[in-house]
C-alpha cells in the first residue's frame, strides 16, 4: 500500500538513543531510591513520556520521584548524546528515498521537542526534519500508549488516519497507533518481535523499511 504520509518514532527508530537513555535512568532510578536494572528500564519504560515514568514510580512504590527529576535526567542524556549518539543503521537512506519519492513524513515522538532537536542535531538529522515536521508528546498532554499523538501529527499534516503508518520500536508506540486507527510496522532491532505483535509488520534492519513501503 502507497501511503500519504509515514509517522517515524524517534528514540530507537531514528536515533539510536534507547540504550543510552535507559541505561542512563536505570542509574538515576537507582541513586534516587528506586533501584532499577536496564533490562527493567527497557521493558517498562521504553517509549515512555517522562509522565508515566512518574506516574508508574508512584503507583508502585507511593513515593513522588525528585521535583528535579527531569531537568537533571535530560542533562546527563543530552552530555551522553553529545559523546556517543548515532543515526540508526539504515535510518539515513529511508529517509533520502522517502524525499526522492515525495512521500511525506514526519516524526512523532514521546519525547521533549528539546530532546528531539538535540538527537537531530547531534547525528546530522536535523537536515531531514524541518520544524513542521516534528511532534512531541508536549504538544498534546498525553504520551503513548494514548493514540493522542500520532493523531495530532496526522492532522497538522493534513493526512487521514487510515492513510497513514507509523514505524515503532515499542510496545506503547505500537499500541498508540494502532489506537489510532493507523498501520503500524514493528521495528525489531532491540524489542523482541513477540512485544509488538499487534504491528501489521514485523522487521528487522531499518533499510528493509523501503521495500515494505512500495
Amino acid at each position: 500500500m502507497r501511503y500519504d504520509l509515514v509517522i517515524f518514532d524517534n528514540d530507537g527508530v531514528l536515533v539510536d538513543s534507547e540504550p543510552i537513555s535507559n541505561r542512563l535512568l536505570a542509574a538515576y532510578l537507582t541513586e534516587v531510591g528506586h533501584p532499577t536494572t536496564y533490562e527493567e528500564s527497557l521493558r517498562d519504560y521504553m517509549g515512555s513520556a517522562m509522565h508515566r515514568i512518574h506516574d508508574l514510580v508512584e503507583e508502585r512504590t507511593g513515593r513522588q520521584l525528585p521535583d528535579d527529576f527531569d531537568d537533571v535526567f535530560h542533562a546527563r542524556v543530552f552530555a551522553a548524546f553529545e559523546r556517543e549518539l548515532k543515526p540508526v543503521a539504515g535510518a539515513v537512506e529511508v529517509l533520502e528515498k522517502l524525499a526522492a519519492d515525495g512521500v511525506p513524513y514526519c516524526v512523532a515522538s514521546s519525547g521533549s521537542h528539546t530532546r528531539i532537536r538535540v538527537g537531530h542535531r547531534t547525528t546530522g538529522l536535523d537536515r531531514w526534519f524541518e520544524e513542521e515536521r516534528i511532534f512531541s508528546s508536549e504538544d498534546v498532554g498525553r504520551g503513548k500508549p494514548a493514540p493522542d499523538l500520532f493523531l495530532y501529527a496526522a492532522e497538522r499534516m493534513g493526512v487521514a488516519p487510515e492513510r497513514c503508518v507509523v514505524v515503532e520500536d515499542s510496545p506503547l508506540g505500537v499500541q498508540a497507533a494502532v489506537a489510532a486507527g493507523m498501520d503500524v510496522y514493528g521495528f525489531t532491532a532491540m524489542t523482541p518481535a513477540a512485544r509488538l505483535a499487534s504491528a501489521g509488520r514485523l522487521f528487522a534492519d531499518m533499510r528493509e523499511l523501503t521495500d515494505l513501503l512500495v
